[in-house]
Protein backbone atom coordinates (compact mmCIF):
# COMPACT_ATOMS: atom_id res chain seq x y z
CA UNK A 1 0.00 0.00 0.00
CA UNK A 2 1.24 3.49 -0.87
CA UNK A 3 3.00 5.59 1.78
CA UNK A 4 2.72 9.34 1.25
CA UNK A 5 6.06 11.01 1.90
CA UNK A 6 7.44 14.45 2.63
CA UNK A 7 8.49 16.93 -0.04
CA UNK A 8 11.88 18.40 0.83
CA UNK A 9 14.32 20.17 -1.50
CA UNK A 10 12.27 19.33 -4.57
CA UNK A 11 11.93 15.59 -3.90
CA UNK A 12 9.38 13.26 -2.35
CA UNK A 13 11.04 11.35 0.48
CA UNK A 14 10.03 9.02 3.28
CA UNK A 15 10.86 9.64 6.92
CA UNK A 16 13.71 7.54 8.25
CA UNK A 17 11.67 7.06 11.44
CA UNK A 18 9.58 4.37 9.75
CA UNK A 19 6.53 5.71 11.59
CA UNK A 20 3.30 6.06 9.63
CA UNK A 21 -0.37 6.82 10.18
CA UNK A 22 -3.25 5.33 8.18
CA UNK A 23 -5.14 7.42 5.63
CA UNK A 24 -8.79 6.39 5.42
CA UNK A 25 -11.52 6.95 2.84
CA UNK A 26 -14.36 8.34 5.00
CA UNK A 27 -17.00 7.10 2.56
CA UNK A 28 -16.02 3.46 3.04
CA UNK A 29 -14.10 3.45 6.32
CA UNK A 30 -11.26 1.58 4.60
CA UNK A 31 -7.55 2.41 4.78
CA UNK A 32 -6.29 3.54 1.37
CA UNK A 33 -2.70 4.61 2.15
CA UNK A 34 -0.29 5.52 4.92
CA UNK A 35 1.42 8.84 5.56
CA UNK A 36 4.98 9.12 6.84
CA UNK A 37 5.62 10.76 10.20
CA UNK A 38 8.77 12.85 10.38
CA UNK A 39 11.25 13.11 13.21
CA UNK A 40 12.36 16.43 14.65
CA UNK A 41 15.61 16.04 12.73
CA UNK A 42 13.70 15.87 9.45
CA UNK A 43 11.68 18.98 10.27
CA UNK A 44 14.97 20.68 11.07
CA UNK A 45 16.29 19.50 7.70
CA UNK A 46 13.33 21.11 5.92
CA UNK A 47 13.96 24.37 7.78
CA UNK A 48 17.65 24.28 6.79
CA UNK A 49 16.78 23.63 3.15
CA UNK A 50 14.27 26.49 3.09
CA UNK A 51 16.74 28.78 4.85
CA UNK A 52 19.41 28.14 2.21
CA UNK A 53 16.94 28.58 -0.65
CA UNK A 54 15.81 31.97 0.66
CA UNK A 55 19.01 33.76 -0.35
CA UNK A 56 18.42 33.19 -4.08
CA UNK A 57 14.61 33.20 -4.13
CA UNK A 58 14.35 36.50 -2.23
CA UNK A 59 16.60 38.11 -4.86
CA UNK A 60 14.53 36.77 -7.75
CA UNK A 61 12.58 39.65 -9.23
CA UNK A 62 8.88 39.88 -8.34
CA UNK A 63 8.07 39.57 -12.04
CA UNK A 64 9.89 36.23 -12.33
CA UNK A 65 8.28 34.99 -9.13
CA UNK A 66 4.89 35.92 -10.58
CA UNK A 67 5.64 33.96 -13.75
CA UNK A 68 6.17 30.81 -11.69
CA UNK A 69 2.78 31.37 -10.07
CA UNK A 70 1.15 31.96 -13.46
CA UNK A 71 2.54 28.56 -14.53
CA UNK A 72 1.30 26.99 -11.31
CA UNK A 73 -2.18 28.46 -11.83
CA UNK A 74 -2.33 26.98 -15.33
CA UNK A 75 -1.25 23.55 -14.08
CA UNK A 76 -3.81 23.65 -11.27
CA UNK A 77 -6.56 24.43 -13.75
CA UNK A 78 -5.43 21.63 -16.07
CA UNK A 79 -5.34 19.05 -13.28
CA UNK A 80 -8.07 20.21 -10.94
CA UNK A 81 -10.07 17.01 -11.59
CA UNK A 82 -7.24 14.84 -10.22
CA UNK A 83 -6.86 17.06 -7.17
CA UNK A 84 -10.61 17.08 -6.53
CA UNK A 85 -10.66 13.29 -6.55
CA UNK A 86 -7.79 13.20 -4.04
CA UNK A 87 -9.74 15.53 -1.75
CA UNK A 88 -12.94 13.49 -2.02
CA UNK A 89 -11.06 10.27 -1.27
CA UNK A 90 -9.40 11.59 1.88
CA UNK A 91 -11.78 14.25 3.22
CA UNK A 92 -15.14 12.88 2.06
CA UNK A 93 -16.74 16.06 0.71
CA UNK A 94 -18.70 15.77 -2.51
CA UNK A 95 -16.87 16.26 -5.80
CA UNK A 96 -18.48 19.58 -6.76
CA UNK A 97 -17.58 20.98 -3.33
CA UNK A 98 -13.98 19.85 -3.80
CA UNK A 99 -13.90 21.62 -7.17
CA UNK A 100 -15.27 24.74 -5.48
CA UNK A 101 -12.53 24.59 -2.85
CA UNK A 102 -9.87 24.38 -5.57
CA UNK A 103 -11.41 27.30 -7.46
CA UNK A 104 -11.34 29.52 -4.37
CA UNK A 105 -7.73 28.55 -3.79
CA UNK A 106 -6.75 29.33 -7.38
CA UNK A 107 -8.28 32.78 -6.91
CA UNK A 108 -5.62 33.50 -4.28
CA UNK A 109 -2.94 32.35 -6.75
CA UNK A 110 -4.42 34.81 -9.27
CA UNK A 111 -4.18 37.59 -6.69
CA UNK A 112 -0.58 36.64 -5.88
CA UNK A 113 0.32 36.83 -9.58
CA UNK A 114 -0.10 40.60 -9.23
CA UNK A 115 2.79 40.80 -6.77
CA UNK A 116 4.90 43.27 -8.83
CA UNK A 117 2.12 45.81 -8.24
CA UNK A 118 1.32 44.74 -4.67
CA UNK A 119 4.87 45.31 -3.32
CA UNK A 120 5.61 48.59 -5.08
CA UNK A 121 5.77 50.50 -1.80
CA UNK A 122 5.40 54.27 -1.50
CA UNK A 123 7.44 57.27 -2.65
CA UNK A 124 7.41 60.91 -1.59
CA UNK A 125 9.71 63.31 -3.36
CA UNK A 126 11.13 66.41 -1.67
CA UNK A 127 9.92 65.71 1.84
CA UNK A 128 12.65 68.17 2.69
CA UNK A 129 15.09 70.24 0.67
CA UNK A 130 16.77 67.73 -1.61
CA UNK A 131 15.38 64.83 0.46
CA UNK A 132 13.24 61.95 -0.81
CA UNK A 133 11.47 59.27 1.22
CA UNK A 134 10.35 55.86 0.00
CA UNK A 135 9.46 52.43 1.34
CA UNK A 136 10.56 48.92 0.40
CA UNK A 137 8.44 45.83 1.10
CA UNK A 138 10.90 43.02 1.65
CA UNK A 139 10.39 39.29 2.36
CA UNK A 140 10.75 37.88 5.86
CA UNK A 141 12.64 34.63 5.27
CA UNK A 142 11.40 31.11 6.03
CA UNK A 143 7.69 31.01 6.90
CA UNK A 144 5.49 28.10 7.95
CA UNK A 145 1.87 27.09 7.46
CA UNK A 146 -0.02 24.60 9.65
CA UNK A 147 -3.34 23.74 8.03
CA UNK A 148 -6.58 21.88 8.92
CA UNK A 149 -8.26 18.84 7.40
CA UNK A 150 -11.40 20.54 6.11
CA UNK A 151 -9.80 22.42 3.19
CA UNK A 152 -6.64 20.51 2.28
CA UNK A 153 -6.05 22.56 -0.90
CA UNK A 154 -7.73 25.91 -0.31
CA UNK A 155 -6.35 26.82 3.11
CA UNK A 156 -2.71 26.16 2.12
CA UNK A 157 -3.38 28.30 -0.96
CA UNK A 158 -4.56 31.09 1.34
CA UNK A 159 -0.95 31.14 2.54
CA UNK A 160 1.83 29.91 0.28
CA UNK A 161 1.08 31.71 -3.02
CA UNK A 162 1.35 35.13 -1.39
CA UNK A 163 4.29 34.08 0.79
CA UNK A 164 6.20 32.78 -2.23
CA UNK A 165 5.26 35.76 -4.40
CA UNK A 166 6.64 38.10 -1.74
CA UNK A 167 9.99 36.24 -1.86
CA UNK A 168 9.74 33.99 1.20
CA UNK A 169 10.39 30.26 1.35
CA UNK A 170 7.68 28.05 2.79
CA UNK A 171 7.23 24.93 4.94
CA UNK A 172 3.77 23.36 5.00
CA UNK A 173 2.63 21.00 7.73
CA UNK A 174 -0.64 19.38 6.52
CA UNK A 175 -3.09 17.39 8.68
CA UNK A 176 -2.59 13.63 8.79
CA UNK A 177 -6.09 12.62 7.55
CA UNK A 178 -5.71 14.48 4.21
CA UNK A 179 -2.02 14.49 3.22
CA UNK A 180 -2.04 13.95 -0.54
CA UNK A 181 -3.19 17.39 -1.73
CA UNK A 182 -0.10 19.09 -0.33
CA UNK A 183 2.28 16.76 -2.16
CA UNK A 184 0.26 17.12 -5.37
CA UNK A 185 0.56 20.92 -5.20
CA UNK A 186 4.25 20.74 -4.29
CA UNK A 187 4.96 18.70 -7.42
CA UNK A 188 3.00 21.17 -9.56
CA UNK A 189 4.99 24.06 -8.09
CA UNK A 190 8.21 22.30 -9.08
CA UNK A 191 6.83 21.67 -12.57
CA UNK A 192 5.90 25.36 -12.75
CA UNK A 193 9.55 26.30 -12.27
CA UNK A 194 9.81 26.91 -8.53
CA UNK A 195 13.42 26.26 -7.44
CA UNK A 196 14.08 23.29 -5.16
CA UNK A 197 13.90 24.10 -1.47
CA UNK A 198 11.57 27.09 -1.81
CA UNK A 199 8.45 25.04 -0.95
CA UNK A 200 8.63 22.04 1.38
CA UNK A 201 6.07 19.72 3.00
CA UNK A 202 6.60 17.82 6.25
CA UNK A 203 4.14 15.35 7.74
CA UNK A 204 4.69 15.10 11.48
CA UNK A 205 3.16 14.99 14.93
CA UNK A 206 2.83 17.85 17.38
CA UNK A 207 6.26 17.43 18.96
CA UNK A 208 8.18 17.67 15.71
CA UNK A 209 5.84 20.41 14.43
CA UNK A 210 6.65 22.53 17.48
CA UNK A 211 9.98 23.35 15.82
CA UNK A 212 8.02 25.48 13.36
CA UNK A 213 7.00 27.74 16.24
CA UNK A 214 10.37 27.85 18.04
CA UNK A 215 13.23 27.56 15.52
CA UNK A 216 14.98 30.92 15.14
CA UNK A 217 15.08 30.61 11.34
CA UNK A 218 11.28 30.58 11.05
CA UNK A 219 10.11 34.18 10.75
CA UNK A 220 6.33 33.78 10.61
CA UNK A 221 3.67 31.12 11.26
CA UNK A 222 0.16 30.85 9.79
CA UNK A 223 -2.30 28.45 11.41
CA UNK A 224 -5.94 27.40 10.99
CA UNK A 225 -7.57 25.04 13.48
CA UNK A 226 -9.14 25.02 16.93
CA UNK A 227 -9.01 28.08 19.20
CA UNK A 228 -7.11 26.26 21.93
CA UNK A 229 -4.33 25.29 19.53
CA UNK A 230 -4.44 28.67 17.78
CA UNK A 231 -3.89 30.44 21.08
CA UNK A 232 -1.05 28.08 21.99
CA UNK A 233 0.68 28.61 18.66
CA UNK A 234 0.19 32.35 18.88
CA UNK A 235 1.64 32.50 22.39
CA UNK A 236 4.56 30.15 21.66
CA UNK A 237 5.58 31.56 18.30
CA UNK A 238 5.19 35.16 19.46
CA UNK A 239 7.35 34.44 22.48
CA UNK A 240 10.03 33.26 20.04
CA UNK A 241 9.87 36.50 18.07
CA UNK A 242 7.74 35.38 15.15
CA UNK A 243 4.83 36.96 13.36
CA UNK A 244 1.69 34.89 13.83
CA UNK A 245 -1.74 34.72 12.25
CA UNK A 246 -3.68 31.96 14.01
CA UNK A 247 -7.32 31.31 13.15
CA UNK A 248 -9.43 29.35 15.59
CA UNK A 249 -12.96 28.10 16.09
CA UNK A 250 -16.25 29.63 14.98
CA UNK A 251 -19.92 29.51 15.83
CA UNK A 252 -21.40 31.56 13.04
CA UNK A 253 -24.91 32.93 13.50
CA UNK A 254 -27.57 34.14 11.10
CA UNK A 255 -30.39 36.41 12.23
CA UNK A 256 -33.63 35.72 10.37
CA UNK A 257 -36.05 38.63 10.44
CA UNK A 258 -39.84 38.29 9.97
CA UNK A 259 -39.60 40.21 6.68
CA UNK A 260 -37.01 37.86 5.15
CA UNK A 261 -37.78 36.07 1.88
CA UNK A 262 -38.24 32.68 3.52
CA UNK A 263 -37.86 30.56 0.39
CA UNK A 264 -34.51 32.17 -0.48
CA UNK A 265 -33.48 32.09 3.18
CA UNK A 266 -34.22 28.39 3.57
CA UNK A 267 -32.12 27.53 0.52
CA UNK A 268 -29.26 29.66 1.85
CA UNK A 269 -29.45 28.10 5.31
CA UNK A 270 -29.44 24.57 3.86
CA UNK A 271 -26.18 25.20 2.02
CA UNK A 272 -24.62 27.07 4.91
CA UNK A 273 -25.49 24.46 7.52
CA UNK A 274 -25.04 21.22 5.58
CA UNK A 275 -22.55 21.99 2.83
CA UNK A 276 -19.37 19.95 3.32
CA UNK A 277 -21.22 18.14 6.15
CA UNK A 278 -20.85 21.28 8.25
CA UNK A 279 -17.07 20.90 8.35
CA UNK A 280 -16.35 24.53 7.51
CA UNK A 281 -15.10 27.32 9.76
CA UNK A 282 -17.66 29.48 7.94
CA UNK A 283 -20.51 26.98 8.27
CA UNK A 284 -23.85 28.21 9.58
CA UNK A 285 -24.80 26.06 12.60
CA UNK A 286 -27.05 28.58 14.42
CA UNK A 287 -30.02 30.60 13.21
CA UNK A 288 -31.43 33.24 15.55
CA UNK A 289 -35.04 33.66 14.49
CA UNK A 290 -37.06 36.72 15.42
CA UNK A 291 -40.58 35.70 16.43
CA UNK A 292 -42.19 32.33 17.01
CA UNK A 293 -44.29 32.63 13.87
CA UNK A 294 -41.15 33.15 11.75
CA UNK A 295 -39.44 30.20 13.48
CA UNK A 296 -42.41 27.91 12.89
CA UNK A 297 -42.57 28.83 9.20
CA UNK A 298 -38.82 28.42 8.78
CA UNK A 299 -38.82 24.98 10.40
CA UNK A 300 -41.80 23.88 8.29
CA UNK A 301 -39.82 24.69 5.15
CA UNK A 302 -36.51 23.28 6.41
CA UNK A 303 -37.84 19.94 7.65
CA UNK A 304 -38.64 18.24 4.32
CA UNK A 305 -35.41 19.51 2.76
CA UNK A 306 -33.22 18.20 5.59
CA UNK A 307 -35.08 14.90 5.64
CA UNK A 308 -34.54 14.51 1.90
CA UNK A 309 -30.81 15.34 1.90
CA UNK A 310 -28.93 12.97 -0.41
CA UNK A 311 -26.17 11.61 1.82
CA UNK A 312 -23.48 9.28 0.51
CA UNK A 313 -20.04 9.04 -1.10
CA UNK A 314 -18.57 12.22 -2.51
CA UNK A 315 -17.91 10.82 -5.98
CA UNK A 316 -20.95 10.71 -8.21
CA UNK A 317 -22.37 7.22 -8.66
CA UNK A 318 -25.01 7.98 -11.24
CA UNK A 319 -26.71 11.00 -12.75
CA UNK A 320 -27.30 12.82 -9.48
CA UNK A 321 -24.52 13.84 -7.11
CA UNK A 322 -25.01 13.43 -3.38
CA UNK A 323 -25.54 16.67 -1.50
CA UNK A 324 -23.56 15.68 1.59
CA UNK A 325 -20.73 13.23 2.14
CA UNK A 326 -19.37 11.67 5.32
CA UNK A 327 -17.45 13.48 8.03
CA UNK A 328 -13.69 13.09 7.94
CA UNK A 329 -13.06 10.26 10.43
CA UNK A 330 -14.67 7.80 12.78
CA UNK A 331 -13.42 9.81 15.76
CA UNK A 332 -15.06 12.93 14.39
CA UNK A 333 -18.25 11.03 13.66
CA UNK A 334 -18.38 9.98 17.31
CA UNK A 335 -17.72 13.55 18.40
CA UNK A 336 -20.59 14.94 16.33
CA UNK A 337 -22.96 12.20 17.52
CA UNK A 338 -21.88 12.99 21.08
CA UNK A 339 -22.92 16.61 20.60
CA UNK A 340 -26.35 15.49 19.36
CA UNK A 341 -26.68 13.29 22.45
CA UNK A 342 -25.73 16.28 24.61
CA UNK A 343 -28.32 18.51 22.95
CA UNK A 344 -31.05 16.01 23.77
CA UNK A 345 -29.81 15.77 27.37
CA UNK A 346 -29.83 19.54 27.74
CA UNK A 347 -33.46 19.84 26.63
CA UNK A 348 -33.24 21.12 23.08
CA UNK A 349 -36.03 19.79 20.84
CA UNK A 350 -34.57 17.29 18.37
CA UNK A 351 -36.72 17.56 15.25
CA UNK A 352 -34.51 15.62 12.83
CA UNK A 353 -32.00 13.05 14.11
CA UNK A 354 -28.98 12.30 11.94
CA UNK A 355 -27.38 9.79 14.31
CA UNK A 356 -28.79 6.61 12.86
CA UNK A 357 -28.41 7.26 9.17
CA UNK A 358 -27.63 4.25 6.99
CA UNK A 359 -26.03 4.65 3.57
CA UNK A 360 -26.71 1.70 1.30
CA UNK A 361 -23.57 -0.18 0.34
CA UNK A 362 -21.38 1.77 2.77
CA UNK A 363 -22.06 0.41 6.25
CA UNK A 364 -18.61 1.39 7.55
CA UNK A 365 -18.56 4.97 6.22
CA UNK A 366 -18.38 7.88 8.67
CA UNK A 367 -21.81 9.36 8.00
CA UNK A 368 -23.93 11.70 10.08
CA UNK A 369 -27.28 12.79 8.67
CA UNK A 370 -28.64 16.31 8.64
CA UNK A 371 -29.79 17.18 12.16
CA UNK A 372 -32.15 19.94 13.33
CA UNK A 373 -32.64 21.22 16.89
CA UNK A 374 -35.31 23.71 17.94
CA UNK A 375 -35.49 25.70 21.19
CA UNK A 376 -31.72 25.89 21.57
CA UNK A 377 -30.67 28.26 24.36
CA UNK A 378 -27.43 30.14 24.87
CA UNK A 379 -26.40 28.13 27.94
CA UNK A 380 -26.35 24.82 26.04
CA UNK A 381 -23.10 23.15 24.97
CA UNK A 382 -24.48 22.68 21.45
CA UNK A 383 -24.83 26.46 21.28
CA UNK A 384 -21.54 27.45 22.89
CA UNK A 385 -19.14 24.98 21.23
CA UNK A 386 -18.20 24.42 17.60
CA UNK A 387 -19.67 21.07 16.53
CA UNK A 388 -18.15 21.01 13.02
CA UNK A 389 -20.81 18.71 11.70
CA UNK A 390 -24.23 18.76 9.98
CA UNK A 391 -26.14 20.03 13.01
CA UNK A 392 -28.36 23.13 12.82
CA UNK A 393 -29.79 24.80 15.90
CA UNK A 394 -32.71 27.25 16.05
CA UNK A 395 -32.62 29.94 18.73
CA UNK A 396 -35.92 31.81 19.17
CA UNK A 397 -35.93 35.49 20.23
CA UNK A 398 -38.64 38.11 20.43
CA UNK A 399 -37.05 41.07 18.64
CA UNK A 400 -34.07 42.34 16.65
CA UNK A 401 -32.37 43.92 19.67
CA UNK A 402 -32.31 40.56 21.46
CA UNK A 403 -31.08 38.87 18.30
CA UNK A 404 -28.07 41.15 17.85
CA UNK A 405 -27.31 40.94 21.57
CA UNK A 406 -27.39 37.13 21.34
CA UNK A 407 -25.00 37.06 18.38
CA UNK A 408 -22.59 39.50 20.01
CA UNK A 409 -22.65 37.62 23.30
CA UNK A 410 -20.86 34.58 21.86
CA UNK A 411 -17.12 34.17 22.45
CA UNK A 412 -16.41 33.55 18.77
CA UNK A 413 -16.77 36.17 16.07
CA UNK A 414 -15.72 34.58 12.82
CA UNK A 415 -18.70 35.24 10.56
CA UNK A 416 -22.31 36.29 10.87
CA UNK A 417 -25.24 37.02 8.56
CA UNK A 418 -28.69 38.58 8.49
CA UNK A 419 -31.62 37.66 6.27
CA UNK A 420 -33.96 40.58 5.74
CA UNK A 421 -35.55 42.77 3.08
CA UNK A 422 -35.31 45.82 5.37
CA UNK A 423 -32.36 48.09 4.60
CA UNK A 424 -32.41 49.66 8.06
CA UNK A 425 -31.92 46.34 9.84
CA UNK A 426 -29.32 45.23 7.30
CA UNK A 427 -27.26 48.41 7.71
CA UNK A 428 -27.53 48.39 11.49
CA UNK A 429 -26.46 44.75 11.59
CA UNK A 430 -23.39 45.42 9.43
CA UNK A 431 -22.39 48.27 11.74
CA UNK A 432 -23.14 46.59 15.08
CA UNK A 433 -22.35 42.89 14.72
CA UNK A 434 -19.12 41.74 16.37
CA UNK A 435 -17.78 39.48 13.64
CA UNK A 436 -14.96 39.78 11.14
CA UNK A 437 -16.95 38.63 8.08
CA UNK A 438 -20.53 39.68 7.59
CA UNK A 439 -23.22 38.56 5.15
CA UNK A 440 -26.43 40.33 4.15
CA UNK A 441 -28.67 37.63 2.69
CA UNK A 442 -25.44 35.65 2.13
CA UNK A 443 -25.02 32.61 4.42
CA UNK A 444 -21.27 31.99 4.03
CA UNK A 445 -19.65 35.42 3.60
CA UNK A 446 -16.12 34.30 2.70
CA UNK A 447 -14.28 37.26 1.12
CA UNK A 448 -12.80 37.04 -2.34
CA UNK A 449 -9.01 36.63 -2.63
CA UNK A 450 -8.37 40.35 -3.13
CA UNK A 451 -10.00 41.08 0.24
CA UNK A 452 -8.74 39.60 3.53
CA UNK A 453 -10.24 36.73 5.54
CA UNK A 454 -10.36 36.85 9.32
CA UNK A 455 -12.63 36.84 12.35
CA UNK A 456 -12.88 38.66 15.65
CA UNK A 457 -12.68 37.71 19.31
CA UNK A 458 -11.51 34.14 20.04
CA UNK A 459 -11.78 33.18 16.38
CA UNK A 460 -8.41 34.79 15.66
CA UNK A 461 -5.09 35.47 17.35
CA UNK A 462 -2.84 37.99 15.64
CA UNK A 463 -3.31 41.40 14.04
CA UNK A 464 -3.16 40.57 10.32
CA UNK A 465 -5.64 38.45 8.40
CA UNK A 466 -5.02 35.98 5.59
CA UNK A 467 -4.81 36.66 1.82
CA UNK A 468 -5.74 40.00 0.23
CA UNK A 469 -3.86 43.15 1.34
CA UNK A 470 -3.30 41.79 4.86
CA UNK A 471 -1.65 38.69 3.40
CA UNK A 472 0.90 40.83 1.56
CA UNK A 473 1.54 42.89 4.71
CA UNK A 474 1.94 39.73 6.80
CA UNK A 475 4.55 38.18 4.52
CA UNK A 476 6.60 41.35 4.04
CA UNK A 477 8.26 43.89 6.30
CA UNK A 478 8.48 47.51 5.40
CA UNK A 479 11.73 49.42 5.25
CA UNK A 480 11.45 53.20 4.93
CA UNK A 481 14.35 55.09 3.36
CA UNK A 482 15.10 58.79 3.72
CA UNK A 483 17.66 59.84 1.12
CA UNK A 484 19.65 63.00 0.40
CA UNK A 485 22.27 63.48 -2.27
CA UNK A 486 24.00 66.69 -1.22
CA UNK A 487 25.77 68.93 -3.73
CA UNK A 488 28.54 69.70 -1.25
CA UNK A 489 29.94 68.53 2.08
CA UNK A 490 27.98 69.16 5.26
CA UNK A 491 30.12 71.54 7.29
CA UNK A 492 27.99 71.95 10.43
CA UNK A 493 27.13 69.16 12.90
CA UNK A 494 23.37 68.87 13.55
CA UNK A 495 22.36 67.75 17.05
CA UNK A 496 18.69 68.72 17.07
CA UNK A 497 15.85 66.58 15.70
CA UNK A 498 16.00 66.91 11.90
CA UNK A 499 12.87 68.54 10.46
CA UNK A 500 13.91 68.32 6.78
CA UNK A 501 11.98 71.48 5.94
Amino acid sequence: MNTIGNFINGKVCQSSSGDTLPVTNPATGKITAFVTQSSEAEVEQAISVAHRAFAQWSQTTPLRRARVLFNFKALMEQRRDELAQLIVGEHGKVYSDALGEITRGIEVVEFACGIPHLVKGEFSGNVGTGVDSYSLMQPLGVVAGITPFNFPAMVPMWMFPIALACGNTFILKPPAPVPSSSIFMAQLLKEAGLPDGVFNVVHCGNRAASLLTTDARIQAVSFVGSSAVAEHIYSTASAHGKRVQAFGAAKNHAIIMPDADLDATVNAVMGGAFGSAGERCMALPIVVVVGDDTADKLIAKLTPLITALRVGPGMRAGSEENEMGPVVSQAHQRKVVGYIDRGVEEGATLLIDGRKIKVAGHPDGFYVGGTLFDHVTTDMVIYREEIFGPVLGVVRVSDYATAISTVNGHEFGNGSAIFTTNGHYARDFVQQVEAGMVGVNVPVPVPMAFHSFGGWKRSVFGALNVHGPDGVRFYTRMKTVTSRWPTGHQTVSEFSMPTLG
